[in-house]
């Protein structure tokens, strides 16, 4: 029987194999199959075949068969296929499966790479439950991982930020005893510095050297980073202190490395040392991109020098450069802070940036929601509201949903040309959509309803945003402290200073100019209740 089968298949009979199989289930050919001699790639035909020609189903135990006997004829192509497959049904527990492994093949090296390629082909088919939940099942089964399973397992734990979960996946790697190499290193201190647990990423950096492991440049620029965006004091020296280690170690730092270190010392406003990062990067032979110009010219544009930032626009396309979305809208947030929308016409800035973006939407370039968001911020700019809510409405014809930013992006503009309660009906729906409003969406709403004296309405917009949980920051506090100050009310200015201040919030620069301009200067001292607050600084 098995012999005709396989002498069906082979000639591609398949008028006859269906015939044979009308009076038999595919089961009881499959199980003469895989206890017979004939080729595994043709069992493997007849079981792919007959489940599509018959809708069959087939139970665990004889899928388990078919996988040993394919990983024992070395056809790990098909057994990686017929696993995706598999898992892309979602029909058997992770228990179930490798209980019917280890049935089918008891501890045999096949049953362990199957097992792996399994886990892997969880993570593959984005399976991430299972997958770790296959991880942890391996040990109790008494299976060993490879790194094959493990290190793709880490990678994407990482994406997910599950920073937890891929520091007990590395511990007991090192449990098992599966040895680490320089991508799991590499991906672990990337989950680390994700997580902000820079200290235990420098542990781990030092670890790899016990290993026999040593760092490459994705590591350091890893760690690079991993400090540049951690910000507080002392950031951009632990960066250069690496860079400096790197360059001893004779690991010598490529364009990745460059642009984080320029984007970070322009985060830190240091535009600076960004501009002297900028040239060494140019002295070692390496060329700047679209990013690096464009992290410089954010820096440069949000320190004021709108010059030296159009100047380096200008160099970028003489390079032959294209200048992006990002590059357009650094610079118009540029001349928007100071206030210079008519020099950005002048230097044809708004221009080429609606150009740029309503090309990309005709050739269906970039149809998403951030080149709209694009344009309906360079609109509510322009104070043209309406044309910026004409932009949602075809935005939403075109399958696009606004997200959180652009809704933002609209009620400041609403509340820049004094319409808050417009803003406020913005934000009613955002939560009709589904969307979670952020500290940005109230604060800007606040401030709008700040600018125009109405506390009563500014105050509920704090009250809504506290039942939704979230919890007023230096931003929000700032608003409050200057709407008050506004309308004269200076001694409730002050509680609310006391209060930011109680709550362990920090003041930062637009505080202390607050208090200077709306307090100070007009005679009146602040008290500040037992705080290590120093307000002769600021007169």
């Amino acid at each position: 029987m098995c012999k005709n089968i396989s002498e069906l298949f082979s000639k591609q009979h398949w008028s006859e194999l269906k015939s044979l199989l009308r009076v038999t289930k595919p089961a009881t050919f499959l199980d003469q199959l895989l206890n017979s001699s004939v080729d595994s790639d043709l069992v493997f035909r007849f079981f792919n075949w007959s489940q599509k020609e018959f809708r069959y189903s087939y139970d665990l135990e004889p899928t388990a068969k078919l996988l040993h006997s394919l990983a024992n004829s070395k056809r790990y192509s098909k057994v990686r296929s017929f696993l995706d497959s598999f898992v892309k049904n979602r029909k058997h527990t992770v228990s179930s499966v490798f209980h019917s492994l280890l049935l089918g093949g008891g501890r045999s090296s096949a049953t362990v790479l199957i097992i792996d390629m399994l886990v892997f082909a969880y993570v593959r088919n984005l399976e991430m439950h299972s997958a770790y939940e296959g991880f942890k099942r391996a040990q109790d089964y008494g299976f060993k991982l490879s790194l094959t399973s493990c290190n793709p397992l880490l990678s994407a734990l990482v994406k997910e930020n599950r920073i937890g979960d891929v520091e007990y996946v590395y511990k007991e790697m090192i449990k098992r005893r599966i040895r680490p190499n320089l991508n799991t290193f590499n991906v672990f201190v990337n989950g680390l510095c994700r997580g902000g647990k820079l200290n235990k990423a420098e542990d781990v950096f030092e670890d790899m050297k016990a290993w026999g492991v040593f760092p490459n440049v994705v590591t350091y620029n890893t760690l690079v980073d991993g400090y540049c965006k951690r910000g507080g004091a002392g950031k951009m020296y632990k960066t250069e202190a690496i860079m400096n280690e790197m360059v001893a170690e004779k690991i010598f730092p490529n364009e990745v490395t460059f642009n984080t270190l320029i984007d970070g010392f322009c985060k830190d406003e240091n535009v600076l040392a960004a501009e002297k990062a900028f040239e060494e990067m140019q002295k070692q032979g390496l060329k700047p991109n679209t990013v690096t110009y464009n992290s410089l010219i954010n820096g440069l544009c949000n320190n004021g020098k709108l010059e030296e930032a159009v100047d380096l626009w200008d160099m970028m396309v003489g390079l032959g450069l294209k200048p992006n979305i990002v590059t357009y809208n650094a610079l118009i947030n540029g001349f928007c802070k100071k206030k210079m929308m008519k020099e950005a016409k002048k230097e044809g800035i708004m221009e080429e940036g609606f150009a740029l973006c309503s090309s990309m939407l005709d050739e269906e370039i970039l149809q998403n929601v951030s080149t709209y968001n694009f344009l309906i911020g360079g609109l509510c700019r322009k104070r043209d509201l309406r044309a910026a809510k004409d932009h949602l409405i075809e935005m939403e014809n075109n399958g696009l949903k606004g997200d959180v930013v652009t809704y933002n992006i609209l009620i400041d503009g609403s509340c820049k040309i004094g319409k808050p309660r417009n803003a406020e009906k913005l934000l009613n729906e955002m939560f009709n959509l589904g969307l979670k409003p952020n500290h940005v969406t109230y604060n800007t709403l606040m401030d709008g309803y700040c600018m125009e004296g109405n506390l009563k309405a500014t105050l509920n917009v704090r009250a809504r945003m506290e039942k939704e949980r979230k919890q007023p920051n230096v931003v929000t506090y700032n608003v409050l402290i200057k709407g008050y100050c506004k309308i004269d009310k200076l001694e409730a200015a002050t509680n609310l200073l006391n209060e930011m201040l109680e709550k362990g919030l920090n003041p930062n620069r637009n505080t202390y100019d607050i208090v200077r301009l709306e307090m100070l200067e007009k005679g009146f001292i602040p008290d500040i209740k037992g705080h290590l607050y120093n307000i002769s600084s600021m007169s």
